[in-house]
């Protein structure tokens, strides 16, 4: 069933424009689709299912009386009509959901959600966070550990602490996003003492290739780790995938290996002795960078009191963590 159409003839003179506006779930529907690339992300975004959407971008064609999308069999693409309306109400959406944010936020309780790296949000930022909690009690916080990084632009999150490896080439600040760095880690090797008390001699870097070696994702971030520090990769690295840094990390303290970490995430564990840095007091480990940590944030919330709150705690108390130079 098709939505009706207003009657363009006898439109009022004061308000023509009130009275041409789609239904909004359809209007949501479409921009989703333009702004994610696809129905199915769009669909998946709004927590809809696709036939939904597909319906609505009907119902938007059926009311503007334009083919907005061209379907393929692999998906649609906006056509030229599609893509310039979209440019054209992408600021009015924008506008709508900014202000009712700021609406919402007028509250005497603000809420902060923040998407952070698995690592550093259980490892540090979590025993971190009663010191803010105390000194603005007004401000809720909402932490997601994830590797994913949210639509910020789409208000999925109000902060985003990122990391961006060296060799991450392909991650782009997003259009209307502003970043400010919060620390570039030397990346260190950590195993449980008993691990090296049982394991061969380490002297040198390059030993480590012949370890038991604990992967995130991928066996990448070691070898990158091992190219800095001259080593030549003759094949594939010994050791187990774990997806994660933070199950590296208990995988690390049960005696399974070395985990990559930094002085930051790592800290506890090793003044607590449940961790040691296999490179410690070794002249051949120098200190080796592979990407930095970021805080994103829309540009346009940027100076919003929360945000800012956050901001410069957040960098004060990871700038006390830092090795004085």
């Amino acid at each position: 069933m098709t939505a009706d159409k207003p009657k363009t003839k006898g439109f009022s003179a004061t308000l023509p424009s009130r009275k041409a506006l789609p239904p909004f779930e359809a209007l949501r529907a479409f921009d989703a689709v333009a702004r994610l690339g696809g129905i199915r992300k769009a669909a998946q975004g709004l927590e809809r299912d696709h036939a939904v959407i597909s319906r609505h971008i009907r119902t938007m064609e059926a009311w503007t009386g334009a083919v907005l999308v061209e379907r393929t069999p692999t998906g649609v693409t906006l056509t030229d009509q599609g893509r310039q309306y979209h440019e054209q109400i992408a600021t009015a959406i924008d506008a709508l959901a900014n202000a009712t944010l700021d609406l919402m936020k007028q509250s005497d309780e603000e809420a902060l959600q923040i998407w952070c790296m698995p690592g550093l949000a259980f490892h540090w930022l979590t025993g971190k966070l009663g010191a803010f909690e105390a000194a603005y009690p007004n401000v809720a916080i909402e932490v997601r550990p994830t590797e994913a990084s949210p639509d910020l632009a789409a208000n999925e999150a109000d902060i985003d602490i990122r990391f961006v490896p060296q060799y991450g080439a392909d991650f782009q600040i997003p259009q209307g996003i502003r970043q400010l760095e919060l620390a570039c880690l030397p990346i260190i090797g950590v195993a449980s003492p008993d691990y090296v008390e049982k394991a061969p001699p380490i002297t040198k870097p390059t030993d480590l290739a012949d370890h038991q070696l604990l992967h995130e994702e991928s066996s990448e971030y070691w070898q990158d780790w091992l190219a800095a520090n001259g080593h030549k990769s003759k094949g594939e690295l010994t050791g187990p995938l774990l997806w994660q840094g933070h199950l590296t990390m208990d995988a690390a303290r049960h005696g399974r290996g070395i985990a990559l970490s930094n002085r930051i995430v790592a800290a506890r564990d090793i003044e607590e002795g449940r961790l040691v840095d296999v490179g410690e007091s070794i002249p051949a480990f120098n200190d080796k960078t592979l990407g930095k940590y970021l805080f994103l944030a829309r540009a346009d919330r940027w100076d919003l009191p929360s945000v800012r709150r956050f901001r410069t705690w957040l960098h004060t108390a990871i700038a006390k963590e830092l090795p004085s130079s």
